[in-house]
């Protein structure tokens, strides 16, 4: 991670680590990596979507004059999904493509994420590069050469739209919830599953600038679930803020994780022969189960480090088409260069579809191992992460609970890309077992 930069963009406390003179100085940096780029006199274009925070106007504000200022043209298409942005820029032919979003986050964080004209997130090389400009000294371009601000009239954004109703392969039958988490689905969730003639019900779709992820979404399915237990629906979707993740929910009113989903994905897709690199690709927070349910239908399953950045890195290297995150961010390269929740949607379904299954069939035997997950809120900055992770006797515990657990389990302690957090994951035999060691690593690190 950079200065600014962390496993998904700019991100951090709008007032404190993100406001309008960041965001401005990150506009000036990349318009002026973009004017590098495309040489003098031809204007860099740039496509900017963003989610429903109430920040998210401000920071558009910001960003668009300094990207105007250095000489690029800029389309603002409204609020809409992050991967609406990597789409679109694509099918544009525009130069960058930019999502105003802290995705899962709680309102009071946003976001910049940036991706290049291939559709791709920005490489290494090119986040250093707007770092080292954010910090320098850029220039504003003069007169006819200045950037000039266009807005979307729902062209682009049905386009969108339209690509996601392509990828579906038939109707399904049964009622659908959709829990759109106050945030970009809000916009494009009813639109897509009207198109492809689905029965369903919509909640948290009103958002008002700070009920984004509040109570609702992938990271908060509670209501999801009731709904489901109501026994008027077959299947549940949880999109997040900015709907690049998606959460399955069974009739009974079980979540299905991400794992799951790629796991119900990879076994479709190696039956009718789509599945590319021989496997799949997970993280290293994947439950173990992963292992064994790829082994017993016979392809590879690949672990990355935390981060579609990283899972993407992997998918190259393997060769495999699909990949993803427990949290429900699912990449089919085929498709999309991005994760895209509501494109998630749209893959279950046909396979749900198809299989004329119930969604608690479909996924009954994919094993899961019990494993939990908490995290301690730091109160510091990366100095106290960093003493914290390298602390020798955090170190020790792991080693030694590690050896214990043997074969039966596993401990990771890792710190978050997005938030100020350390995550503990403890994999045993027991729920108990491992909410025990998971609560004994979160005592000792706050003792450190």
């Amino acid at each position: 991670m950079g200065k600014y930069f962390g496993t998904d963009g700019i991100r951090g406390l709008v007032g404190e680590m993100l406001g309008s003179k960041l965001a401005n100085n990150i506009g000036r940096a990349a318009g002026s990596m973009l004017a590098q780029d495309r040489g003098q006199g031809q204007k860099p274009r740039v496509m900017i979507v963003k989610d429903t925070r109430v920040s998210c106007d401000m920071l558009e504000a910001a960003l668009t004059a300094g990207l105007c200022a250095t000489g690029a043209d800029v389309t603002l298409l409204g609020v809409l999904p992050t991967p609406a942005a990597a789409y679109l820029t694509v099918k544009s032919g525009a130069d960058m493509g930019i999502a105003i979003s802290a995705s899962h986050n709680p309102y009071e964080y946003n976001g910049i994420k940036m991706f290049g004209k291939d559709g791709f997130k920005l490489s290494d090389q090119q986040e250093a590069l707007i770092e080292e400009l954010i910090d320098g000294d850029t220039r504003d371009a003069k007169n006819a050469d200045l950037g000039r601000v266009y807005r979307d009239d729902g062209h682009w954004a049905d386009k969108y739209v339209k690509f996601l109703v392509s990828k579906s392969e038939g109707k399904f039958a049964g009622k659908i919830a959709i829990d759109c988490s106050n945030g970009a689905a809000s916009e494009t969730a009813q639109a897509l599953f009207k198109a492809i003639g689905a029965d369903f019900e919509v909640i948290a779709a009103e958002p008002d600038g700070v009920n984004i992820n509040a109570n609702c979404g992938s990271t908060h399915t509670e209501n999801l679930q009731a709904l489901m237990r109501t026994g008027r629906f077959c299947v549940g979707f949880a999109f997040d803020g900015d709907a690049d993740r998606c959460l399955v929910v069974d009739e009974h009113g079980n979540v299905v994780d991400g794992d799951m989903i790629l796991a119900v994905l990879a076994k479709d897709m190696k039956a009718s022969g789509k599945l590319k690199g021989g496997g799949m690709v997970g993280t290293i927070v994947s439950n173990s189960g992963m292992e064994v349910y790829s082994r017993n239908n016979g392809f590879d399953f690949h672990r990355a480090d935390v981060g579609d950045r990283h899972v993407l890195e992997m998918m190259t290297e393997t060769g495999c088409n699909l990949g993803g995150e427990s949290s429900g961010h699912m990449i089919f390269l085929d498709d999309m260069t991005t994760g895209d929740g509501q494109l998630t949607a749209v893959k279950f379904l046909n396979v749900l579809t198809a299989s004329g299954k119930s969604v608690s069939e479909l996924v009954h035997d994919i094993p899961q191992f019990p494993q939990v997950m908490p995290g301690y809120k730091l109160s510091g900055g990366p100095e106290e992460r960093d003493a914290i992770m390298a602390h020798p006797r955090l170190l020790e515990e792991i080693k030694r609970q590690q050896e214990l657990l043997g074969d039966e389990g596993r401990v990771l302690i890792r710190p978050s890309g997005t938030e100020a957090l350390i995550r503990v994951l403890v994999e045993a035999k027991t729920e108990e077992l491992a909410s025990k060691i998971a609560q004994e690593f979160i005592n000792l690190i706050k003792s450190l």
